[in-house]
């Protein structure tokens, strides 16, 4: 072989080995990648650490979620939804109104609760009344009659803010006990007032009372238009014992309230 044949050969043979030397193969490529990628992922972990306090793994949502447990207004938070299940909080309070104006004043509160925005704190309004009976032109007759005038129970979430509204309101002088913070009635109270309430509605009350030494006049049964003294007063029976003058003698006789009236 020519010598400058050998030589080209051996140049050529050198130039290849020194491509195979300096050109990258395909793991150095993927190895290259790896590296660039976990350093531009940790620059953008460290940015986003400085920035927003995000560890790169919980991230900051999961500290909000920490703090969140840690505050106290959530804290409290269980114990009002408890309290709110518990049951209504409003109680009975008696507001004293102008004698014949009971049925004016609870339709203004009503009125009143929704549009100052307090109706969820107003519960019942109630007016005591009681089924009475009346003899009138012989006949009996059932009316209704005020348990309590110029009195109205209310059923309410006491405040500041809910007193003074319902204090404010036409025709009403106040609460009874006064002050800025009235004493509610007992369930005890509250249910003596409906009990009297339902059973007059089964058998009514006679319109009239009357007590003992005052003088009537009897206005049905055989002894009409007679005079005499109450000498006894029956509740339960709702019956009388009057002292009737006959015949020159002084005679007990037995009446219903129904049959006399006062003198």
């Amino acid at each position: 072989m020519p010598d400058n044949q050998f030589e080209d050969e051996k140049a050529t043979h050198q130039t290849l080995h020194d491509d195979d030397r300096e050109t990258p193969s395909l793991a150095d490529y993927e190895q290259d990648a790896l590296e660039q990628d976990s350093g531009l992922a940790e620059e953008e972990i460290h940015s986003e650490s400085v920035e927003s306090d995000d560890d790169g793994v919980h991230g900051a949502t999961h500290e909000a979620d920490a703090n969140l447990q840690d505050s106290p207004a959530d804290a409290n938070a269980p114990a009002e939804a408890n309290a709110s299940d518990l049951g209504s909080l409003k109680n009975w309070y008696i507001i004293h109104a102008y004698s014949g104006f009971e049925q004016k004043v609870a339709e203004s509160l009503r009125t009143r609760a929704q549009a100052f925005g307090f109706a969820d704190r107003l519960g019942q309004i109630l007016i005591p009344t009681e089924e009475v009976v009346e003899l009138r032109n012989g006949k009996k007759v059932t009316s209704k009659r005020l348990l309590y005038p110029g009195y109205v129970l209310v059923e309410m979430e006491m405040d500041d803010e809910l007193w003074h509204a319902v204090k404010s309101t036409p025709r009403v002088t106040g609460f009874v006990g006064g002050g800025t913070k009235p004493v509610p009635l007992t369930a005890d109270e509250v249910n003596a007032v409906l009990y009297r309430q339902a059973s007059s509605a089964e058998r009514p009350r006679p319109k009239m009372t009357f007590d003992k030494n005052e003088t009537v006049k009897i206005i049905d049964g055989p002894f009409t238009n007679f005079s005499g003294k109450v000498d006894e007063v029956n509740t339960e029976r709702n019956t009388l014992r009057v002292m009737v003058t006959i015949f020159g003698r002084s005679t007990p006789v037995e009446l219903d309230f129904l049959q006399v009236e006062k003198i």
